[in-house]
């Protein structure tokens, strides 16, 4: 790993990797936890809530609210990367957290169910049935429904880019202003030069996406699929406008292109914001230069969405 010139800010991460199998899974994910220092905050209320997924099972999500903001809110709807496999980790909620503050929005954290316990489409599923409980409890939650957004990293980009297009086909009426994604996974197919290049990259490589596809069970011939392979659809069209962040030595550098490019094609506004010397997951270093000047990148795309959505 160490022929890869990441930058030294994000040591020691630019030389871990982690062990994903089914055995790893079983002995990592019960110590996953959710942070106690979500409460802590005091420039923020967070409360849980268990929301109803599609099947009749409960699943756990947060809302994160600023206590400065008052009346109807903006609201992201945040979906943590992970594989499909792991839990949010520390930085997911750290993310999460700061975009409230500096945002000045409401975030929706979602903790959907995880493979391979529980293969596609449950994963979908469960955050597109986060969506409509928050646009179905707006009011209660002060939320503007005209202005909803949604995020995730990784595999949460594939989440939050599935409920975009799942809105769309089953002709939901909310209008999701933004789609929010760094270092996306969006082309399952594995053949693009970047998912040949880096097989072994730190943090995340195509070896490591490889093991995942038999986990998450999803077959190429389900309808469905098109939402975990999102550059395959076949429209684009009605879409809404994407920021897109690429890490540089990473598997899955050439998705964030591809989906920009495609985007762009369908008229689609796009923001791409391309790092380098970087490596996937680079943000859970929070301190590193890097880091910090991609986040407010995020946090900049985010405010300006919404104050156009108050403004349409």
């Amino acid at each position: 790993m160490s022929k890869y010139p990441i930058k030294k800010e994000f040591f020691p991460f630019s030389h871990f990797t982690p062990p994903i199998s089914e055995k790893f899974l079983s002995i990592a994910v019960p110590h996953m936890k959710v942070p106690g220092y979500i409460y802590k905050d005091k420039g923020l209320g967070v409360s849980r809530h268990e929301i109803t997924s599609y099947d009749g099972e409960k699943i756990e999500c947060f809302l994160i609210s600023p206590n400065s903001i008052e009346g109807k809110a903006p609201c992201l709807i945040y979906i943590h990367g992970g594989g499909f496999v792991l839990p949010a980790a520390g930085y997911h909620y750290k993310n999460a957290m700061r975009y409230a503050k500096e945002v000045g929005c409401k975030v929706f954290f979602v903790n959907y169910r995880l493979a391979p316990e529980h293969p596609h489409p449950v994963f979908f599923e469960d955050c597109y049935a986060a969506m409509c409980w928050v646009y179905d409890n707006a009011g209660e939650l002060d939320i503007d429904t005209s202005r909803i957004g949604i995020g995730g990293d990784s595999a949460g980009s594939t989440l939050a880019v599935g409920v975009c297009m799942m809105a769309k086909d089953r002709k939901h009426p909310v209008k999701i202003l933004f789609q929010m994604l760094p270092y996306p996974y969006l082309d399952a197919r594995g053949n693009s030069e970047s998912c040949k290049k880096y097989t072994d990259t730190p943090m995340w490589n195509s070896s490591l996406s490889d093991r995942i596809g038999p986990m998450t069970k999803v077959a190429g011939d389900d309808p469905s699929y098109v939402y975990y392979s999102p550059v395959e659809a076949e429209s684009f069209e009605g879409l809404p406008p994407a920021y897109i962040e690429t890490a540089e030595f990473d598997c899955l550098h050439d998705d964030g292109i591809l989906y920009a490019k495609k985007l762009c094609k369908a008229g689609i506004d796009v923001v791409l914001n391309e790092t380098y010397g970087t490596m996937h997951g680079f943000d859970i270093v929070q301190n590193a230069p890097t880091t910090k000047k991609a986040i407010e990148a995020r946090i900049k795309f985010m405010q300006e969405q919404f104050i156009q959505g108050c403004d349409g």
